[in-house]
């Protein structure tokens, strides 16, 4: 793929870009229909405790096939057909499952799933507005002033919105967001930054990220600390400055390594496990399920998806992120034959600055490895009943 203009060459000067394109994408979606079944049960049961032990590796399972265009970089994959009641996975294929990614916005699922259960405990109601200021605006487009937390959910999700993500971030607060994560035992997850933070850390602006030896490895109420130091420093900047100190930083020599230093982390098989639980067990009350339904199924995915195109898709819930040399996609579906599929892809150290232009080239592998797990489950059927 021919390298971008100069004009495209970084996160700051292609976001908006990149935000234009998701648009288009968004536009181009069949419309759906206006209630389809969600996979979730209600409940009104509590998110259980964190949890001492970490989940583990993924599984040793089939490797995915390769990928039917050339993908640069570093990738991981992770495809499976899920039980929707024991969130097993039945049959899955892999890439570097257990690969340490940059998520980007895809990390914007998570940040829903804390609001929705901080609206079932009571503590944060959908018609709570915000305004945008010099401290909590990002990078990108960003909301009017007094946007409700339901409306900014849904910029967030459909509109891969910055700045509504960091207002709903900081609102639930960041170790609420990390505790998703947590919960699970998903101990290579980092989900506490909200954007602004991690850019500016990316930037060298944050003076507590400079200044300590101790992030990568922090956990726990260190990482709590260290988190809300750099989200301070970074509050102090303007947006349109850190934008300027971002392009500064990827105009010179960017080192691949900072990214797993400074953004939001998880591995293919870790944030998959993580949208198992949120799309099929989320342990929400029947109005928050109503209000994940409307909001997840607003992210890019479907479209994209093969068996979309079959018109075999009943719910699609999912999320993509994208940045320099990085790119995320990730979602769980629903089909109508009664399959649950769960796929995250990551790609990080791509020979390609902007990475959009590569989502035909992601899905083209995400559909192969989805193929290669319902196939499985027609092989597996038709040996059950050879004789």
């Amino acid at each position: 793929m021919a390298t971008p203009p100069p004009a495209l060459r970084n996160k700051g000067r292609y976001l908006l870009a990149a935000l234009a394109l998701a648009g288009g994408l968004w536009a181009c979606r069949r419309p759906e229909s206006a209630v389809p079944p969600a996979p979730a049960q209600a409940s009104t049961a509590a998110v259980a405790p964190p949890t001492a032990h970490c989940l583990g590796p993924a599984p040793t399972v089939s490797p995915a096939p390769p990928p039917p265009l050339p993908l640069s970089g570093r990738l991981g994959l992770w495809v499976a057909e899920v039980d929707p009641v024991t969130l097993r996975s039945l049959r899955a294929v892999a890439e570097n499952p257990n690969g340490v990614f940059p998520l980007a916005s895809t990390y914007k699922q998570a940040v829903l799933w804390a609001v929705l259960q901080q609206f079932d405990a009571g503590t944060l109601l959908p018609t709570e507005r915000f305004n945008v200021t010099r401290e909590n605006q990002s990078l990108g487009k960003y909301p009017y002033d007094g946007t409700s937390i339901k409306d900014l959910t849904i910029r967030m999700i459909r509109n891969s919105d910055n700045t509504a993500t960091d207002i709903l971030h900081r609102r639930v607060g960041l170790k609420a967001v990390q505790a998703v994560a947590d919960r699970l035992g998903l101990c290579h997850t980092r989900l506490i930054l909200p954007t602004k933070a991690w850019w500016a850390a990316q930037a060298g602006l944050s003076n507590t990220f400079n200044g300590s030896d101790r992030w990568e490895a922090a956990t726990g109420e260190e990482r709590a600390q260290l988190a809300a130091a750099i989200d301070a420093d970074a509050q102090k900047y303007r947006s349109d400055f850190l934008q300027r100190k971002l392009d500064a930083y990827f105009e010179g020599n960017p080192n691949p390594a900072d990214d797993l230093r400074v953004h939001n982390l998880s591995t293919p098989y870790e944030f998959a496990t993580l949208l198992a639980h949120e799309y099929l067990r989320p342990g929400l009350s029947p109005r928050a399920l109503a209000w994940q339904h409307e909001v997840a199924a607003l992210g890019f995915g479907r479209s994209a998806l093969r068996e979309e195109a079959l018109h075999n898709v009943a719910v699609f819930y999912g999320k993509g992120g994208n940045g320099w040399r990085i790119l995320a996609y990730t979602g769980y579906f629903q089909t109508k034959d009664g399959h649950h599929i769960i796929y995250a892809l990551m790609q990080h150290g791509a020979s390609e600055t902007y990475t959009m232009p590569n989502t035909r080239r992601a899905f083209a592998w995400i559909n192969a490895a989805i193929d290669a797990v319902l196939r499985a489950k027609a092989v597996t059927e038709v040996q059950a009943v050879t004789p």
